[in-house]
Parts: C-alpha cells; sequence; structure tokens
C-alpha cells in the first residue's frame, strides 16, 4: 500500500473516532486494558469484551476501527 494512501486511511479512522463514530475506538480499548492491568479482569476476558463491542457496533449505529479504516 502507498503510503500516502495509508496515511489518508489512518487520518480519516482518527477522524472517525475523534466524531464519535467507532465503538471500539482507541479510548475504549484503552480503558478496558487499564482494567486488564489493574487485574479486574483476564486476558481472554478483555479480547471477549471487545469483540462483543465490535458485534455490536451494528446495532449501535457505529462502526469499527477497521471499518473506518477502509473506508478512508
Amino acid at each position: 500500500m502507498d503510503w500516502l494512501i495509508s496515511k489518508r486511511k489512518f487520518e480519516a479512522q482518527r477522524q472517525a473516532e475523534t466524531a464519535g463514530q467507532v465503538a471500539d475506538s482507541m479510548e475504549v480499548r484503552m480503558a478496558i486494558m487499564a482494567r486488564f492491568h489493574a487485574g479486574e479482569i483476564t486476558l481472554d476476558a478483555a479480547k471477549a469484551e471487545i469483540e462483543r463491542i465490535k458485534r455490536g457496533a451494528k446495532k449501535a449505529g457505529k462502526i469499527t476501527r477497521d471499518q473506518a479504516f477502509r473506508r478512508g
């Protein structure tokens, strides 16, 4: 993939996250990992929670980070 195309896709992904269109944004992922590092949940539980959020994205009227990148 061309560097310029990749840069545009990452920027589109970042803009979608900032606009609140992304269900599994980096903020959500970091919050889940903070819970993991605090010992509240296991790694498998963290992965399962992220997958649950990704599955429910369409129902919530949002997209996933992957979809935001591909649209970019």
